[in-house]
């Protein structure tokens, strides 16, 4: 009966935990793990970052995973961290833990898929490395953007809150052109596989549940 006891208690201590605190604490830890990995045991940046010539060899696949909890440094950690835990946490409420965790993943899983193809297509670099949470974030934020698109959302250097069906795009647009313009490496082909995710599975929401959804909607007019 003790050990009984004793498991249901940790099951139910789990339960409650935030699937997105969970997350943010993965991609901290990870980052701190995987930055040790490389500067001090020597272990390659092709084994965790994903590199399309290496995909499309066949080589490194689990680099689909370890990409999303890598991150190109401390302010791009941070940027991502902080949006994943004040956007996560609404779509995990939304959503509940067994789905959000579920379409988190495809996200990221899809938004490198397509950074790897879009690069066997459109580029001649197939050396490039993606690495972050970018793509299941796009994720998070197209699936906002369909179902609470009059949600006001704070974004940064921008000190008015902006809804977020002018905030997600207006983000993937701009961070695109600072790329061009700047000629800075950003993921933005993978940023739009996140975004197109969410706003299938989105639409998708909305078809299937459309009175919830409407009262979700409605909530942030």
């Amino acid at each position: 009966m003790v050990d009984r006891y004793r498991i249901s208690r940790r099951r139910s201590f789990f339960e409650g935990l935030s699937l997105t605190l969970i997350f943010v604490l993965i991609n901290v830890i990870t980052f701190f793990l995987f930055t040790l990995l490389i500067s001090l045991a020597k272990i390659p940046i092709d084994a965790i970052a994903i590199k399309p010539s290496n995909i499309l060899q066949g080589k490194y696949l689990w680099t689909f995973i370890t990409s999303m909890f890598m991150h190109g440094g401390f302010f791009h950690l941070f940027a991502n961290m902080l949006s994943l835990f004040f956007i996560g946490g609404l779509v995990e409420k939304i959503l509940g833990q067994r789905r959000y965790f579920w379409f988190y993943m495809v996200s990221g899983l899809f938004a490198s898929l397509l950074f790897v193809l879009s690069s066997l297509i459109f580029t001649s670099d197939l050396n490039m490395y993606a690495v972050g949470a970018s793509g299941a974030l796009f994720g998070l934020v197209g699936l906002l953007v369909l179902l609470t698109p009059n949600l006001p959302v704070f974004i940064m250097f921008i000190p008015i809150p902006v809804k977020m069906k002018y905030a997600g795009p207006g983000i993937l647009i701009v961070l695109w052109l600072i790329s061009i313009a700047g000629n800075v490496p950003i993921g933005n082909t993978a940023h739009l596989g996140g975004l197109l995710v969410g706003l299938i599975y989105g639409f998708y929401l909305k078809n299937k549940f459309p009175n919830k959804i409407r009262r979700i909607s409605n909530y942030f007019r």
